[in-house]
């Protein structure tokens, strides 16, 4: 007898231009997937740069989204995994040692919890806060790259960490937005990290894998090698950088210059027809086609060598045999892909949603991916440790089991 009904599961991206809300359960067949049984999405006008500058509008966008996803699923939403976003974020690393003092000098969890959490005890200026910190490897006894030393023996134990820093003003905003929106975090987490989730497999996760999550004021840069995180940064700039070129280039509105970059945006060499027209409030403007090409050009040219220089301050560059995972809303450039591995010189590819079932009609584009994922990891991770005492990410060790599909009890 069926009596218990489905747990829902639900991500939140609040971008800089949209506010997209993913609804989904476990899906029959196969309960590690999740299969979509809502979506919605809704115009946000408070954000500058994934930075909170109005609460109440982005509260507002939030709100909506989330009624049109409750609409299709028939359920109210009160709780999600919700990401963080904006330049203000800084990653780092960080080594905890630690001695095991059992008698037996066997490895515990606890030992292991102990070593994550001397990584993270780090002098930080009072203005910032950890949002998530990932466990690399670990050392016993000298021995290095172990990926889980619990139920080893040693004296020392060694954890080198990715440890994520934001600014506390800005979570601060961000709890307020959610609290007047009345939706509680399970837990926080950058965009980029949540698009890998969704859109990456195993194999580049293990081989050496960017994720560029290129949205509207920001893009999300995080680096996964051997199936850990290794770099996360945020670069101040996306699609709306695009769009003002166009406005400034092509002489018109900003809002003709987005009809044209989505219509018509591309950086394929090879035109395909020698003029544009976009129609907007019932008129029709033309454009010159290698004008918009040439504008875009330059601005991605310029993003990709930001990019680059990213890749060389971490010894990355030429050096991911897994390549460039594209997603966000300017993903959807055409030519974007052949113009990242020209530019980048690594394999590159628009990343595409492939674990999920379910309504599948408009989150496969690459700029629901950070939400899809999301929605992914509120499953595979569950509440956070620090729900119990209203702080969200309270304790954000252990992240990654997310990223191997292994639900975590609630």
């Amino acid at each position: 007898m069926r009596d218990q009904s489905p747990t829902y599961y639900c991500g939140i991206d609040i971008g800089t231009q949209k506010v997209r809300c993913i609804v989904g359960i476990q899906d029959q067949n196969d309960p590690t997937k999740l299969s979509v049984v809502g979506h919605g999405s809704a115009t946000n006008t408070g954000m500058r740069k994934g930075v909170i500058t109005h609460i109440d509008e982005v509260a507002e966008a939030v709100i909506k989204a989330v009624t049109e996803a409750e609409r299709v699923t028939g359920t109210s939403i009160t709780t999600a995994t919700i990401n963080v976003n904006g330049s203000h974020i800084q990653g780092l690393n960080s080594r905890g040692v630690i001695a095991i003092s059992t008698a037996n000098k066997e490895i515990s969890p606890a030992d292991r919890l102990r070593a994550e959490e001397a990584a993270a005890t780090i002098q930080m200026p009072p203005n910032r806060e950890i949002v998530q910190v990932f466990s690399k490897n670990y050392r016993v006894d000298g021995q290095d790259n172990i990926k889980d030393p619990v139920g080893m023996q040693g004296v020392r134990l060694e954890v080198d960490t990715h440890i994520v820093t934001a600014t506390t003003p800005n979570i601060k905003n961000l709890n307020e937005t959610l609290q007047s929106a009345r939706i509680h975090p399970n837990r926080y987490t950058l965009s980029s990290l949540a698009s890998a989730e969704a859109t990456l497999n195993r194999q580049q996760r293990e081989s050496g894998t960017l994720v560029l999550d290129i949205g509207a004021g920001t893009i999300g840069f995080t680096v996964i090698e051997d199936g850990e995180i290794q770099h996360v940064a945020v670069i101040p700039m996306g699609g709306v950088h695009i769009t003002n070129d166009l406005a400034i280039g092509l002489k018109t509105d900003l809002d003709i210059a987005e009809e044209v970059k989505i219509a018509h945006g591309s950086i394929e060499q090879e035109a395909r027809a020698e003029t544009i027209n976009v129609t907007y409030n019932d008129e029709t403007y033309e454009f010159d086609a290698s004008d918009v090409r040439i504008i875009i050009e330059s601005r991605m040219d310029e993003i990709f060598e930001y990019v680059e220089k990213e890749l060389r301050k971490i010894g990355k560059s030429q050096k991911l045999p897994g390549g460039v995972v594209l997603t966000g809303g300017t993903a959807n450039l055409r030519g974007i892909a052949e113009f990242a591995k020209e530019k980048l010189q690594l394999a590159a590819r628009v990343g595409s949603i492939e674990q999920v079932n379910g309504l599948l009609d408009t989150i496969t584009n690459p700029d629901y991916a950070t939400a899809v994922g999301l929605m992914m990891l509120d499953m595979y991770l569950g509440p956070d440790d620090g729900l119990e005492t209203g702080e969200p990410n309270g304790g954000f060790f252990g992240f990654l089991e997310g990223f191997f599909g292994q639900p975590k009890k609630r």
